[in-house]
């Protein structure tokens, strides 16, 4: 009796290992589905708010853009994403000052200079596998470099009102000058939403949303900096290829 105690204790435990296994091996099944690594390439528009600030008004030009990106998810709620984008960032400076000329009078400057933006940043993602669908979120900082296309940028004034007191000024009157750029980096704060849609096993579309909050950059000499935080926003869709 005791023996047939002892093998029947035994084959429920190699029951139960077997089950445990197979248990083992569905989580691990699942948890691979979950995970995944790619690579996704976007187009995007670029669209940033004005800001005014120290006398200064700065308003930059909508652009197009790219992005690259490199995206590993392990979990739900852990995964990673490096990514580098690029589009135009052309700036307008503009400024009005009193006695330019004499008593009562008024100018405005306004500058507009060439460039472009590089940005580099990593983020969190966390993210939830529905069928073909992927929606997730992500937020992350970086780096974000506005280069001007040109070494100067010429600045251009003009007389707007004279008051009785101000002899010698002519409304109307134009003068130009020229001013060094510099290029800016400024650190940048990125976060956004977005879904992949998978269309093929290793091929899907993917949709997304991000927003860049950073220092509005200082790209011309002549005009004080605003100094102050601006805005973009940036909707995207592209393609992405799971590895």
């Amino acid at each position: 009796m005791r023996r047939k105690w002892m093998h029947t204790a035994f084959l429920l435990a190699g029951v139960a290992a077997l089950g445990s296994t197979a248990a083992l091996a569905q989580v691990a099944t699942a948890m691979k589905d979950l995970s995944r690594t790619d690579v996704a390439g976007s187009v995007y528009g670029a669209f940033s708010g004005t800001t005014n600030s120290n006398g200064t008004t700065q308003s930059p030009s909508n652009a197009a853009g790219g992005q690259l990106e490199v995206r590993y998810i392990r979990n739900p709620i852990v995964g990673f994403e490096g990514a580098y984008a690029f589009n135009r960032a052309n700036q307008a400076y503009s400024t009005s000052t009193l006695a330019v000329c004499g008593v009562c009078s008024e100018s405005t400057s306004w500058t507009p200079v060439s460039a472009n933006a590089h940005e580099v940043t990593g983020a969190w993602v966390a993210s939830l596998k529905i069928g073909n669908l992927r929606p997730f979120a992500l937020a992350g900082g970086g780096i974000l470099f506005d280069v001007p296309s040109s070494g100067q940028a010429t600045t251009t004034t003009l007389i707007t009102g004279c008051g009785p007191g101000a002899p010698g000024c002519v409304v109307g009157t134009i003068s130009t000058s020229t001013s060094a750029t510099s290029t800016t980096t400024k650190g940048v704060f990125v976060y956004g939403a977005g879904l992949d849609w998978g269309l093929l096993p290793h091929i899907g579309l993917r949709l997304q949303y991000r927003g860049n909050l950073y220092k509005a950059p200082d790209l011309i000499n002549g005009f004080t900096s605003t100094n102050a935080f601006t805005h973009t926003s940036e909707p995207m869709i592209g393609i992405y290829f799971r590895l």
